[in-house]
C-alpha cells in the first residue's frame, strides 16, 4: 500500500477521534453542573447513540455497502455533525439540546465503524496494518483531551461552564475539518456485484454461526462493563480528591497506553490467536475495576487506566479486525455497524441504565459506595472472560469459507 494512502487514512482516523476525545469526557458534567439536567435527562442524552448505532446497522451500512462511496458519506456526515456540535454549544434546554445531539448522534456514529471500513478496504493486511492506522486515533483522543487542563485551570462558577462549552467548538471544528479531508480519501466504492438486496440482513445470519454469536454476547457485555467507565470515573476520580481539570487527562493515560498496544496489535494477533488476545482485553477491565473498588491510593488509581489500552486494542479493535476477516465482502460495513451497535449502542444504552440504578442502590446520604460499585463491572467483566474461552473458537482464516456459504 502506498505510504500516501496510509498517512491519509491515519490523519482521517486522527480527527475522527479528536473529535469524539474533545466533547464525550466532559458532557455529563456540563450537563449536570452548568445545565442542572437531571440524571434521567443526562440519561436520554447519552441514549441517542444507542438510537443512531441502529440506523448504523439498517441505513448507513446499506448504503455504504450497496450505493454510496464510503468517502463522501464520510464527508456530508461530517458537514452535518460539525454545523450541529456548533449548535449544541447555545442550547440551555433539555428538549432542544436533545434534538440537536440526536441529529449529532445519527451522523456521527456511523462514521465510526465507516472510517474502520475504509481502512480495511484499503489495507493489505488488516491484522499488520490496521493498528499502526488507528492508532492515530488514539492520539487525536489524547490531543483533545490535555489542553483542557489549561482551558479550564483556575476556572469556577459562570466562567468554568463558558470554558467547558469550548467542547463543542473544538469538535465542530474539528468536523468541518474532516468533512473536507474525506474529500481526499482513497476512492472506496460501494459493492456492485452482488447477489442480495439487504446487506444488514446478511450480516445478521452469520449469527447463526456459534462462534460468532458467542463473540456477539461477549462484546455486548463487554460494552455494558465499558459504560461504566466513562459513567462513574469522572465523579470517583473528584471523589477520592483529583482536581476537576486533571480529570479528563487521567482518563486519557490509558489512550497513551493504547498507542503502545495497538502499534503491536498485529504482532499478538498472530502469535497469540483471536480468542487469547480478546481474552487479555476483557481482562483489563476486570483488573481496572477491582482497583477501583479499592479506591486508594490516588497514584495507583489514576494509574490503573494504563490497561485501557488493553482493553480497547485487545477487544474491540481485534473485533473489527476479525469481522472484516470473517463476513462477506458486500455485508462488511453492515457487520462493523452490528458490533458497533454493540459497542457504542445497546451496550452503553444498558450500561446506562444499570449503572445509574446501582449508582442510587449504593448512595447512602449523598455519598456513592464505589468500593461495592465498581465490584459489580470487575464479575461481569470476568464472567465474559469465562464465556469467550468456552464458547468462542473460530477457524484461523475463515473468510474463504464464510463467502462461499453465502454464495
Amino acid at each position: 500500500m502506498p505510504n500516501g494512502v496510509q498517512w491519509r487514512l491515519s490523519l482521517m482516523m486522527f480527527l475522527e477521534y479528536l473529535i469524539w476525545g474533545s466533547w464525550l469526557p466532559l458532557l455529563a458534567l456540563y450537563l449536570s453542573d452548568f445545565l442542572h439536567f437531571t440524571g434521567t435527562d443526562i440519561g436520554w442524552i447519552f441514549a441517542t447513540q444507542a438510537i443512531a448505532s441502529v440506523t448504523a446497522v439498517f441505513i448507513s451500512g446499506q448504503l455504504a455497502d450497496r450505493y454510496l462511496s464510503t468517502e463522501r458519506f464520510l464527508a456530508v456526515s461530517h458537514l452535518i455533525g460539525g454545523l450541529a456540535m456548533f449548535a449544541l454549544a447555545f442550547q440551555k434546554t433539555f428538549w432542544p439540546f436533545f434534538a440537536t445531539m440526536l441529529v449529532y448522534t445519527l451522523v456521527y456514529v456511523p462514521t465510526l465503524s465507516l472510517t474502520n471500513s475504509i481502512c480495511f478496504h484499503h489495507l493489505k493486511d488488516a491484522q499488520k496494518e490496521f493498528g499502526r492506522v488507528r492508532l492515530w486515533g488514539t492520539i487525536g483522543w489524547i490531543a483533545a483531551s490535555w489542553p483542557f487542563v489549561f482551558i479550564l485551570e483556575g476556572k469556577e462558577g459562570p466562567s468554568l461552564e463558558s470554558a467547558l462549552s469550548a467542547i463543542f467548538t473544538v469538535a465542530g471544528s474539528a468536523s468541518i475539518a474532516l468533512a473536507v479531508f474525506s474529500l481526499f480519501l482513497p476512492r472506496t466504492p460501494p459493492a456492485k456485484n452482488v447477489s442480495e438486496k439487504n446487506a444488514p440482513l446478511e450480516a445478521i445470519k452469520l449469527l447463526a454461526i456459534p462462534s460468532v454469536l458467542a463473540l456477539f454476547v461477549v462484546t455486548f457485555i463487554d460494552a455494558l462493563v465499558h459504560q461504566c467507565y466513562f459513567q462513574w470515573t469522572s465523579p470517583f476520580l473528584a471523589a477520592i480528591g483529583l482536581p476537576k481539570n486533571w480529570i479528563m487527562p487521567a482518563m486519557s493515560i490509558g489512550q497513551i497506553a493504547e498507542i503502545a498496544t495497538m502499534a503491536g496489535l498485529g504482532f499478538f494477533l498472530k502469535r497469540l490467536g483471536w480468542r487469547t488476545t480478546m481474552i487479555i482485553g476483557i481482562l483489563g477491565h476486570v483488573l481496572r475495576f477491582f482497583v477501583y473498588s479499592i479506591g486508594q491510593p490516588v497514584w495507583l488509581v489514576v494509574g490503573s487506566n494504563v490497561v485501557h489500552g488493553f482493553c480497547y486494542a485487545f477487544f474491540f479493535a481485534s473485533v473489527y479486525i476479525f469481522v472484516d476477516e470473517y463476513f462477506p465482502k458486500d455485508a462488511r460495513a453492515s457487520a462493523q455497524g452490528l458490533f458497533n451497535f454493540l459497542i457504542l449502542g445497546f451496550g452503553p444504552f444498558v450500561g446506562s441504565l444499570l449503572w445509574g440504578r446501582l449508582g442510587d442502590a449504593y448512595t447512602t446520604a449523598g455519598v456513592v459506595d464505589f468500593s461495592r460499585l465498581f465490584l459489580v463491572p470487575s464479575g461481569l467483566g470476568l464472567a465474559a472472560a469465562v464465556v469467550l474461552f468456552l464458547a468462542f473458537h473460530p477457524e484461523k482464516r475463515p473468510a474463504p469459507a464464510v463467502e462461499a456459504r453465502a454464495a
